[in-house]
């Protein structure tokens, strides 16, 4: 079969003939039509991902095919029995085991689901990794209630508009933050009610004018931005967590946290239990994943060319078969 492996460190990906996964131990073996890419993904190529391994097949979300049912994979494995934490055996197709970016992957039962009739094959594969990881920020850790303000931060990537559409279908009033103003007009297509360009020094005083402050917050950065987000946040506002592309915080003033009553949390992804309800709500909703472009197996180059510029709104895909 054709895969896009990447065979060694600082190496573009390549498109290799290697063989068919072999089904056992209760993994079964399915046809992927389509792939979607994560940052996860831009990471592991750049080589600045945990345990990486060579050689590998990288991706996570996928919709294929298996006994000629449309099925997605649920891409978070053994998550344990603690809904609170992952357990230390917690991994996510792609990394260390070959992923999805190849016509075929073998994937355990238990992490297979009927695909939403209502999905192409492309938004199929756009749900998986940027749904759970949404939903469990917005529900789980947030308790996101209709009515009350939200700001999501770094609007055009997959999970930031999975939120989106996510927080709007839930009744909230949504804000975003960008550097690009298009991609604010975006989300204001969306259902967005506004949002602000983060590069003006006073990003915060806008979006309290425009929005009077906000009960939750979804960032994906973390860094020196982070101190104003509490600015922007009314009391016993909720902030969470799901990246940390800008590094360590800095400027964080504890007594605003403490006065206001502030919650910060972390997570990542979420468990089985909260995948299949993620399925739910898209298909109660009929919610359409935002696909950014689609692109051929063979030009995977361009699509992660395309990532790394952050040109994306939505997510990339690759048709791996038609």
């Amino acid at each position: 079969m054709k895969a896009i492996q990447l065979i060694h460190k600082d190496q573009s990906p390549v498109i290799a003939e290697i063989p068919v996964p072999i089904e056992s131990d209760g993994a079964i073996l399915i046809k992927v039509s389509c792939a979607a890419l994560n940052h996860r993904d831009l990471w592991i190529v750049k080589g600045k991902y945990a345990k990486i391994k060579y050689p590998v097949i990288p991706g996570s979300d996928l919709c294929g095919y298996f006994n000629g049912q449309r099925v997605l994979v649920n891409p978070g494995m053994n998550w344990g029995d603690n809904e609170s934490v992952q357990s230390k055996q917690f991994h996510i197709l792609g990394l260390p085991e070959n992923g999805c970016f190849a016509e075929y992957v073998s994937v355990p039962k238990e992490y297979i689901y009927p695909a939403p009739e209502h999905l192409t094959n492309e938004q199929a594969a756009a749900l998986p990794l940027a749904g759970i990881t949404a939903y469990r920020a917005l529900f789980t850790k947030c308790n996101a209630r209709p009515g009350e303000n939200i700001l999501i931060t770094g609007i055009g990537g997959g999970v930031a508009v999975q939120t989106l559409q996510f927080a709007i279908a839930h009744g909230m009033n949504v804000y975003v933050s960008s550097s690009s103003d298009s991609k604010i007009q975006k989300a204001i297509s969306l259902g967005a009610r506004g949002g602000v360009n983060y590069l003006n020094d006073n990003w915060d005083q806008e979006l309290n004018s425009i929005s009077g402050g906000v009960h939750i917050v979804i960032d994906s950065a973390g860094g020196n931005p982070f101190g104003k987000l509490i600015n922007v946040c009314l009391p016993a506002a909720r902030i969470c967590l799901y990246g940390g592309s800008l590094g360590l915080i800095s400027e964080l003033s504890p007594q605003v946290i403490f006065w206001k009553q502030l919650s910060i949390f972390g997570t990542v992804m979420g468990t089985p239990l909260e995948f299949g309800k993620m399925l739910s709500f898209v298909i109660q909703h009929k919610l359409l994943p935002v696909v950014d472009s689609v692109y051929q197996m063979t030009d995977v180059s361009a699509a992660f060319d395309r990532m790394e510029r952050k040109q994306q709104f939505g997510k990339i895909v690759l048709r791996i078969n038609e």
